[in-house]
């Protein structure tokens, strides 16, 4: 029976794992969106790739949405790791 028993730290681990990538394209986006502006160059497709218009892949309607719900799930589990068992 403790076999099915879900491991906590999996669970974290792949939640973890398949938001990292979309939360590492919109702080890089971002960043070097914030640094070109200054320099007159114009990076549309940056602002377009932070919200989750990949050109081919429109995400846009439901990108923002699912970043946010991953942050919190990533941060619950990670702070339910830390805590101690009774």
């Amino acid at each position: 029976m403790e076999k099915f028993k879900p491991n906590k730290r999996k669970i974290h681990r792949k939640v973890t794992a398949i938001s990292a990538i979309p939360l590492l394209i919109t702080i890089l986006s971002g960043t070097i969106y914030s640094f070109l502006q200054p320099l007159g160059v114009d990076a549309f497709w940056l602002i377009k790739w932070h919200t989750g218009n990949f050109g081919i892949i429109n995400l846009q309607p439901f990108y923002s949405i699912f970043l946010g719900i991953a942050s919190i799930i990533s941060v619950i589990s990670g702070v339910r790791l830390l805590q101690k068992k009774p």
